[in-house]
């Protein structure tokens, strides 16, 4: 296992010493690369520790909306409330998470594990009762309010702490990276993962045939009461059970990845240690959080990059809540649904080892354009809606997602590493850049939910309906093509202005190096 905290003074004390005098420079710096170096097992049980929030987040991402108005029934002006609210209410709690992170102290395991850790089980119980229907119909929309805000804010506490964990398991840029993409690779197979559960599971609730039962049928709830009052209609009643048959799908699909949580968890906690990093001079302080949150927006290489993945994730979160929707009501491929999940998410998968080759081979922000790809062929199937189109762009799509995932937690470390070189002083602020970025992306992806929403309602669409008007499949088409489109533009044209190039990186690189390993270290104080 590696060193604790307090080992990288002797580390430091080490590499000074050498026969009354320094060691050798090749040496030492063969000492220093050690010390630094990752088992490939402590990568990969870091990376499976991130794996269930994409389980969990690429299920809601894909289904909690259809869920919401086919399932359990709410209109869409109340799931615009919830998965915006939700999304917002879960933005908030980063910075208020970093905060408290912010003022933790080091434990025996770490600073960050026992969040992780702490929240874990009651991450799995809100998860649960989201996808639960309660026996009720009026207060539906509170119900699933009050726990898609639970479940947000769990998954801060979560997430916060996990990502962070990044900058404290090598001091090494490389070997941070390497990381990086172990955890990348494992998190897209976890989204793969959550997709095919949720997808092969759920699928039945949202078959056509559902439809081909009743054609006359607009909304489930009127078949469901005329039921309950003793109608003997044979047809009607079949509504009714598919209405159960559908709630008790998506029941079995959350409580397969509820013990997803529970056993990637406990990898993560007995596969990884916390190490401190010794980049600061000596000193037990660290910043208070809110003087630290100035300093941080403070910074233009970080502004830059949040700015530019806060449209990016917002664009892809559009095209993954409303390409079930799109597929359903708009492109005539209910039947299909699934598939074309798993084929973006196996794309997915597959091209996150290209992506890792490619930013090292050619740099991060060269790499930053493989998001556009989804661009053109994402107009292409909203124009020409077949399903051969339909496979091609599911292919393309995942790889863009592929890079959109990977792009800013890669880069995310250089900011901090660009910040740290230029205020040594101002130690333990890494979980304020992660929670902040965290925040901004969240607020974004909230806010284009509850757009997304809104827009199906203002166009008539019909809850539960088998058949919804031309103006909504209009408005599906707009949300999975020009608006992604219009973010994505947006945002690859601020990264343009990214400062961090492969040389500056290197520089930093270098000069933390310096710091880190420097024969003696003076104490200092905050002003």
């Amino acid at each position: 296992m590696a060193e604790r905290p307090g080992d990288t003074k002797h580390i430091s004390k080490g590499v000074s010493r050498g026969s009354g005098t320094r060691l050798n420079p090749l040496l030492r710096a063969r000492q220093i690369k050690k010390e630094k170096k990752l088992s490939v097992l402590s990568k990969l049980c870091y990376a499976i520790g991130g794996a269930p929030n994409q389980v969990a987040g690429s299920a809601s991402a894909f289904f909690l909306q259809i869920y919401l108005l086919d399932v359990a029934q709410i209109t869409p002006l109340q799931t615009s409330l919830v998965l915006s609210v939700g999304k917002v209410w879960g933005g908030i709690t980063d910075p208020i998470v970093g905060y408290f992170i912010n003022k933790s102290k080091w434990t025996k395991i770490g600073r960050l594990m026992p969040w992780i850790i702490g929240c874990t089980p009651f991450l799995t119980v809100s998860y649960l009762f989201l996808w639960f229907a309660p026996p009720f119909l009026t207060g539906r929309v509170l119900w699933y309010l009050t726990f898609y805000c639970l479940f947000q804010a769990l998954t801060t506490v979560f997430h916060v702490p996990y990502s962070t964990l990044t900058m404290f398991l090598s001091t090494d840029q490389k070997e941070r990276d390497s990381a990086t993409a172990y955890r990348m690779t494992v998190e897209v197979l976890g989204t793969l993962l959550g997709a095919a559960v949720q997808g092969q599971i759920v699928a039945s609730a949202h078959i056509s045939a559902r439809c081909a039962l009743n054609n006359e049928t607009a909304n489930f709830i009127e078949n469901t009461t005329h039921v309950a009052l003793g109608s003997h209609n044979s047809s009607l009643s079949q509504p009714l059970a598919y209405q159960l048959h559908a709630e008790k799908v998506y029941m079995i699909a959350a409580g397969i990845i509820g013990g997803v949580y529970l056993f990637c968890t406990a990898i993560l906690f007995f596969g990884v240690t916390e190490k401190d990093d010794p980049y600061a001079l000596n000193s037990d302080s660290i910043m208070p959080f809110f003087r630290g949150f100035k300093l941080t927006m403070k910074h233009g290489p970080y502004l830059n990059l949040t700015a530019a993945f806060l449209l990016i994730s917002a664009a892809v979160q559009l095209e993954q809540s409303n390409f079930v929707l799109f597929c359903t009501h708009a492109a005539d491929l209910g039947d299909h649904f699934q598939n074309l999940v798993l084929t973006i998410l196996i794309s997915a998968v597959l091209s996150v080892p290209f992506w890792q080759w490619f930013l090292q081979r050619f740099g991060k922000k060269s790499a930053t354009f493989g998001i556009s790809w989804m661009i053109p062929f994402a107009v292409l199937l909203v124009t020409i809606p077949n399903l051969i189109v339909a496979y091609l762009v599911a292919v393309t799509s995942g790889l863009s997602i592929a890079a959109s995932l990977l792009l800013p937690w890669s880069m995310l470390p250089d900011v901090v590493d660009d910040f740290r070189l230029l205020n040594p002083q101002a130690k333990g602020l890494e979980t304020i850049f992660y929670s902040s970025f965290v925040f901004f992306t969240r607020l974004s992806a909230g806010i284009a939910l509850g757009i997304s929403s809104l827009s199906l309602e203002f166009t008539g669409y019909s809850t539960g309906a088998c058949k919804q008007p031309y103006h909504v499949a209009i408005t599906l088409r707009v949300l999975i093509g020009a608006v992604p489109a219009a973010l994505i533009i947006i945002g690859l044209l601020i990264l343009i202005f990214y400062p961090i190039s492969e040389e500056k990186r290197r520089e930093n690189e270098h000069a933390l190096n310096m710091i880190r390993y420097r024969p003696k270290r003076r104490p200092t104080l905050l002003g």
